[in-house]
């Protein structure tokens, strides 16, 4: 079984929640060596039993000198290590992406097949994800290196395996479905086409580490691309182990090459391969700086500082506490979607929706992971964060501020209660320095919750303006007035006047998503990238072409003209 989590004796019988639908077909964890592809059982990794991750390139796992020993977010153990390349052995991650041209490894007129071979790649891995063994092989491999609740990974896993399922069969080929335009005289007609750009990157974060590379990988697959993947070395087990999976359903060994590294030798195969273009997915700063490294040949899913707006009509308190709950607290706060700033209309200050809110963070517990080891944040640097903003003049506390008790999460991560922080919308407009010290990501179980008043909505609209990233958003109203903006005295235009590229408005609104169904990804940014959707795939991964076909016939008694 799953090896002591922490110092008190935590174990996998109260990690993993028994009475969860997930669990009721599962094969027991000890078949997992059963599984054809797998080289590591999740259950067994631990500092006595070490896993080791590697690269691939150019058809061949590859090992390093080089070890990065990673920490069991739980107990410190150094239980994963990840054979990371140096800047000294590059060279054929750079050499194998400069094999590909830059119309790619098809399009629709060279190797169409490879549309089909993609579909049925999908078909088997869906197949085998939809497998209970196998699912809960990727579920608890998750949980190892992100710690979530074994419903919100196992998710994860089903998010994955239903974006599969989307582009099985026919599905792929459609992605690169063309158009034509009569011309101007006989035979001439323009056709619009799909094109890869060939040669690309992919840089993906910790928080999922199977969802968003292995959606944004596939998308580049579809439409022709050869990827080098870069996911964080942290998680970056659990994609190993997909690619594995992927070969034995079929994906060629030479299409896509996977490499752990460090961010200064990454950056310095970037700059040396050139990628026709890179997709990345993680914070802000050093999305800047590799749109100036790469010279804008890049799409961006950064930072998400998301926003909820609690309208006037007060309904269904409880379940929206609940979700309010799960936006701000899953996954201990760790998602680019996660709620980070709440806007309370007055009439919802009555009805004690804060307090049911401070009683749902309380029900979460280190115990079943549905509150964890914050991994990019320190226990201190979010304690100091939440210091500062009680600086602010009217600003309190509402629930949460202390460091989870009774644990051995290393203190390299952090370890939070739920926390909310109340700040006066006044006080948080009164000037940019305060502005910006409120709007400060903390990708951790962290919130702002404020409250507005009826005629104070273009105070809201004017924090929303201010904001920088524009990822989730959600407008939590059955109001069509309030949501369509028709100016109704206090209600202002509130979907106009924001931008955000996955809003949810109605009652059931929310900032956390399901990315295989719909469009996820920021807008009000021409680098924006989304994830998930036919329309995401075509505008990330492949551009577009005009090729216009003219083959006359020439006007009889045509004669030269004079010159123009």
């Amino acid at each position: 079984m799953y090896r002591v989590l922490a110092s008190r004796g935590l174990r996998a019988k109260s990690l993993f929640d028994k009475s969860s639908s997930y669990l009721a077909s599962l094969t027991s964890s000890r078949l997992n060596h059963s599984i054809p592809f797998a080289t590591v059982d999740a259950e067994e990794i631990s500092g006595a039993h070490p896993a080791e991750v590697q690269s691939f390139v150019q058809g061949k796992w590859i090992g390093s000198a080089n070890y990065n020993t990673l920490l069991d977010p739980l107990n410190g153990e150094p239980f994963i290590k990840v054979s990371e390349v140096e800047e000294s052995g590059i060279q054929p991650f750079v050499e194998s992406l400069s094999q590909c041209p830059k119309h790619g490894l098809h399009n629709p007129f060279k190797s169409p097949e490879r549309y089909l071979l993609y579909g049925d790649i999908s078909t088997k891995a869906a197949h085998m994800l939809a497998l209970p063994k196998v699912s809960d092989f990727f579920t608890r491999l998750i949980q190892r290196v992100a710690p979530k609740s074994y419903q919100q990974a196992a998710g994860e896993v089903f998010v994955t395996r239903k974006f599969l399922e989307n582009f099985c069969g026919d599905q792929v080929r459609f992605l690169a479905r063309s158009f034509a335009v009569p011309g101007n005289h006989l035979g001439q007609q323009s056709h619009g086409y799909r094109w890869p750009y060939g040669p690309i990157t992919i840089v993906t974060p910790f928080n999922f580490p199977l969802e968003i590379p292995l959606l944004q990988l596939m998308g580049a697959l579809y439409m022709g691309n050869k990827p080098l993947l870069k996911v964080d070395s942290k998680v970056s087990i659990v994609m190993e182990q997909m690619m594995r999976l992927l070969h034995y359903c079929g994906l060629p060994v030479e299409d896509v090459d996977f490499i752990n590294s460090d961010g200064k030798t990454m950056n310095k195969i970037l700059l040396e391969a050139n990628p026709r273009m890179t997709l990345f997915t993680g914070s802000s700063r050093v999305a800047e700086k590799l749109a100036l490294d790469l010279k804008g040949r890049i799409r961006l899913e950064d930072a998400g500082f998301d926003w909820k707006v609690l309208g006037p009509d007060v309904q269904e308190v409880d379940y929206v506490a609940w979700v309010c709950d799960q936006d701000a607290y899953a996954c201990s706060g760790q998602k680019c979607s996660a709620q980070s700033m709440l806007f309370i209309h007055e009439n919802w200050s009555k009805t004690g929706l804060v307090s049911k809110l401070k009683d749902l963070a309380g029900r979460r517990k280190l115990e079943d992971l549905t509150i964890g080891p914050v991994l990019t944040f320190t226990t201190e640097a979010m304690l100091e964060h939440m210091e500062n903003l009680l600086q602010i003049p009217g600003s309190k506390l509402l629930f949460g501020g202390k460091p989870l008790k009774n644990h051995s999460i290393p203190s390299i991560y952090g370890a939070l209660e739920p926390t909310a922080v109340y700040v006066p919308i006044e006080e948080i407009l009164k000037d940019s320095k305060t502005y910006e010290l409120v709007t400060k990501e903390i990708f951790g179980p962290f919130q702002i919750v404020t409250e507005y008043k009826k005629d104070q909505l273009p105070l809201v609209l004017d924090a929303l303006e201010r904001m920088h990233a524009h990822l989730t958003a959600a407008v939590v109203s059955n109001d069509p007035i309030f949501i369509q903006a028709k100016s109704f005295t206090y209600i202002d235009e509130v979907i106009g006047n924001s931008v955000n590229g996955t809003t949810y408005a109605g009652l059931r609104g929310r900032t956390t998503g399901a990315p295989q169904n719909h469009w996820f990804g920021p807008a009000g940014d021409p680098r924006g990238a989304g994830i998930g959707t036919p329309e995401a795939i075509k505008l990330v991964w492949s551009c577009h072409r005009e090729i216009i076909y003219d083959y006359g016939p020439i006007p009889q008694g045509w004669e030269v003209p004079p010159s123009t």
